[in-house]
């Protein structure tokens, strides 16, 4: 049974999640063989303070800004 733990930036809609965890369901049965019923999968919401990207927290990394915002607004 494979278990699988998805980090992402807080802000993602519910059909985003959906249809990733539909997508990753589809690979593991595919790739592992194993039985869709078996594929579980866990979001882990996260705020961009609380996570770093090469020692930079990624609420402050201007290379991330429109990223952040687009989550932050909804878009």
């Amino acid at each position: 049974m494979p278990n699988i733990t998805v980090e992402l930036l807080k802000g993602r809609t519910v059909d985003q999640r959906r249809d990733f965890a539909r997508i990753v369901a589809d690979a593991a049965v595919d790739v592992l063989g194993a039985r869709r019923q078996d594929v579980r999968m866990v979001f882990s919401e996260i705020t961009p303070d609380i996570v770093a990207n090469g020692g930079v927290l990624a609420s402050e990394d201007d290379s991330r800004a429109g990223v952040v915002a687009s989550l932050a607004d909804g878009s």
